[in-house]
């Protein structure tokens, strides 16, 4: 055989340049915060300091890893929140946010936008209150209660009441909104639900459920 024939084995055996031992390769820790970016959508300082430490310092370098997928990394340094957003020129004629593949599709029912306005409000108060980024803003179920029976009205029974309120505020749970309800039956409003949602439409939505409240109860009496 001569030196220019080639072995079966020879052929197509290699398609593409061999690794090299000096081939850079993503850092675990921006990994680490990418990953976490992408399964939850936020990371906190309070919670995941050593990570959210990283995404400020590593900012530009997540958001490069982050441009292919059409998303960014957004900061909010008081709050302590670092969150995924999509690019703002994602969005036009054809597609918005919601056809982007990595995002979640369950957009929030009327129910749940209502929670998250009377959240939200709850929340601003706490900070204008207490200060921004001070401290965790807590709600208590009982003060939940009546606000959300007022705009849905009652379902009948205080135990039909009760699990409304749970079920939907395990529901803004899974969206990083709001924590776990305690023992206590308090939870802690997260600083992401600052960010999740346009506030004039928040209060327009819950002036537009007073009012029909208001016309409900007059039209009872």
């Amino acid at each position: 055989m001569s030196e220019e024939q080639q072995t079966p084995m020879d052929e197509g055996t290699n398609n593409g340049p061999a690794p090299s031992d000096s081939q850079e390769l993503t850092p675990q820790s921006l990994k680490s915060v990418v990953q976490e970016l992408l399964k939850y959508g936020v990371l906190e300082a309070e919670h995941k300091p050593n990570l959210y430490r990283i995404a400020l310092t590593s900012f530009q370098a997540v958001n490069t890893i982050l441009e292919p997928l059409d998303m960014a990394l957004k900061i909010d340094d008081i709050r302590g929140i670092a969150y995924l957003a999509i690019i703002e020129d994602y969005a036009d004629s054809e597609k918005d946010e919601w056809s982007h593949p990595l995002v979640r599709r369950q957009r929030l029912n009327l129910e749940q936008s209502l929670l998250v306005a009377i959240l939200r409000r709850i929340f601003i108060a706490h900070e204008m209150e207490s200060g921004i980024g001070t401290q965790s803003a807590l709600a208590h179920l009982d003060e939940l209660m009546p606000e959300l029976n007022q705009f849905l009205g009652e379902t009948g029974s205080d135990s039909r009441n009760d699990k409304r309120l749970r079920q939907l505020l395990e529901q803004l749970r899974g969206h990083g909104l709001v924590s776990e309800i305690d023992k206590n039956d308090q939870l802690t409003i997260r600083p992401l639900i600052v960010h999740i949602a346009n506030p004039e439409n928040l209060q327009n939505l819950l002036a537009a459920f007073k009012q029909q409240a208001e016309i409900q109860q007059e039209s009872a009496e």
